[in-house]
């Protein structure tokens, strides 16, 4: 199904039946994608008083309880209210769900005992390009992304200076395959957090930062339609959902 989007003036083509999911989805147990040194995420039948929910083990209905953390086990959209002592809920703060993004590949580049996404790297792949959202998938780009524990490894993240290059850009939505914008120990800097959000200034309260996507590498860089939809939890993240339509 072929619609017509308006943007800028201009009618954008995408084609509906052809969706390209970037997130990874959450499944109980070790396989499942982690961070920040939690257990993995549990998906179990609940069970009371001789009561098991699974129709296998004769319940009328698989009726399972799920434990997990956005931040941790999932694809997931965070507003500001992840670094500020105010409440702000990713379900009240996103409120449009379509995007004009762009999908860039970048390789790391080596500082010291990190890896690192610089300014002049960004500044590279977006050239003048004006979009509301930007898609980074990093290389090497192996479907372990969807199933690699994080914790204790020092995956790379953005430098301060290349988060606020974006902020200053106009990217409104910030979508990466790592587990976190900043570096997994930092001392609680949280550094390209604050500067995409401009917390030193007036903060950006409707920007948004999704982590743990997953960009197949059959997907080309480019200008593509994002949808994001996120779960209707009012928290500062969410389980979430974005996906890609190419510009026909």
């Amino acid at each position: 199904m072929i619609v017509s989007i308006k943007y800028n003036s201009k009618n954008i083509k995408i084609d509906l039946s052809k969706p390209l999911d970037i997130s990874i989805p959450l499944q109980g147990g070790d396989g499942n994608v982690n961070a920040w040194y939690l257990d993995p995420p549990r998906i179990e039948p609940h069970q009371e008083e001789g009561f098991i929910g699974k129709v296998s083990e004769g319940a009328s209905t698989n009726f399972n309880n799920i434990w997990f953390n956005p931040h941790s086990h999932v694809t997931h959209t965070e507003c500001l209210g992840h670094i500020t002592k105010e409440f702000h809920s990713i379900n009240q703060k996103l409120k449009q769900f379509f995007f004009l993004a762009e999908v860039i590949t970048v390789a790391p580049e080596k500082q010291e005992e990190d890896f690192v996404i610089s300014e002049k790297q960004l500044k590279y792949a977006l050239g003048n390009k004006k979009r509301e959202a930007l898609v980074i998938r990093t290389i090497p780009n192996l479907e372990n992304k969807k199933s690699r524990q994080y914790s204790n490894a020092n995956p790379p993240y953005l430098l301060e200076e290349a988060a606020r290059f974006l902020a200053t850009k106009g990217i409104q939505h910030l979508l990466i395959d790592l587990p976190s914008v900043d570096k997994e120990k930092d001392g609680g800097a949280l550094s390209a957090h604050k500067a995409f959000w401009n917390m030193d200034g007036k903060p950006r309260e409707y920007a948004t930062i999704t982590e743990f996507i997953y960009v197949a590498n059959a997907i080309e860089d480019g200008c593509y339609v994002l949808n994001l939809q996120v779960a209707p939890f009012e928290n500062d993240a969410s389980p979430s959902r974005p996906v890609l339509y190419k510009i026909e």
